[in-house]
């Protein structure tokens, strides 16, 4: 067996007139966390469920722990451990009966079952509510029993599509520090999230995807150096954006002015330099800037250097 968990290679999926994913290939090695960052509507997902064995791709193949998802699927799905945006529970039954049920899919029978339900329950942090109807847990908890219930085999490999979206700050925070947990245990993660700071913090390796490709990978570190030494610039104004945001991309040291939802960001070469003319531009115009918030190179940087938009929804 070689050093990689997954290979992907050269993935394709079409929707009829709709392209999915547009020859998307990577490697993740055995024992990293692995990213997936891209805005909603990247591929992320689509090619996720490739991975699983939940759709056939059009075009490539991948293979999961050696074994190819075309040819041989049933033994690449063994391998893995699938956490889906949608939560996958029984809102009648208590969480480890949902568990119970979950582990005997898996073909888990006694002794063995209870063992792994009440590791799965610790390492979720839900012992003291395994009682408890899933139908009453918050969308966090349930998010949690649904990652245990991806856990109970004891996979190679963990699948983790968006697990954190619209949930609370606090089961967010226990999601995350469940995720580097698992993977300090050995365990491969292969991430999909469209939050910077999340692939930025759990990431070894990170795949920027937008519009059924991928735009960049590499470590967290060289992916910044994309962008070199330019600042992010975020402001705000009392007026349409329009009115300067052409003024401002003639200033020399702007490379880039984009306006998502009222914010305009512009890439500098030096903050310090540029801002001073900035208020100069907007005052010629009778606009007022109202704030300015100046940002080190990070992945939300990469994608706008990369693609001229904003990485937020």
């Amino acid at each position: 067996m070689g050093e990689y968990a997954v290979e992907v290679h050269d993935l394709h999926k079409d929707f009829g007139e709709v392209y999915a994913v547009k020859g998307v290939s990577f490697n993740v090695q055995r024992g990293e966390i692995f990213s997936l960052l891209g805005p909603n509507g990247a591929g992320k997902s689509t090619t996720i469920s490739m991975l699983a064995c939940l759709q056939r791709p059009s075009q490539g193949d991948a293979l999961v722990m050696g074994h190819s998802v075309t040819a041989v699927p049933q033994q690449a799905k063994a391998a893995l451990g699938i956490v889906p945006q949608e939560i996958a529970l029984y809102d009648d039954l208590s969480a480890r009966e949902n568990l119970d049920f979950w582990g005997k899919m898996y073909g888990l029978r006694g002794a063995a079952l209870q063992k792994q339900v009440d590791d799965v329950l610790e390492l979720i942090g839900l012992t003291d509510r395994q009682k408890g109807r899933i139908g009453k847990f918050s969308g966090g908890m349930k998010r949690r029993v649904n990652i245990g219930a991806a856990l109970l085999h004891k996979p190679d490999i963990i699948i983790m599509d968006e697990p954190t979206v619209g949930i609370d700050p606090q089961s967010r925070r226990h999601i995350l520090d469940g995720v580097k947990a698992l993977n300090q245990q050995g365990m491969t993660v292969l991430y999909t999230t469209h939050y910077m700071e999340e692939a930025q913090e759990l990431s070894d390796h990170i795949a920027i995807m937008d519009q059924g490709e991928i735009i960049a990978l590499g470590t967290h570190g060289e992916l910044v150096r994309i962008v070199g030494e330019q600042d992010r610039i975020d402001l705000r104004i009392n007026a349409p954006s329009e009115l300067v945001m052409a003024h401002w991309q003639e200033v020399p040291g702007v490379s880039q002015v984009t306006a998502d939802d009222g914010l305009i960001s512009l890439l500098a070469d030096d903050s310090n330099v540029v801002l001073p003319r900035l208020f100069e531009v907007a005052t010629a115009v009778n606009v007022r800037i109202t704030s300015v918030e100046i940002q080190e190179p990070n992945l939300e940087t990469v994608f706008l250097h990369l693609t001229g938009r904003a990485l937020r929804d």
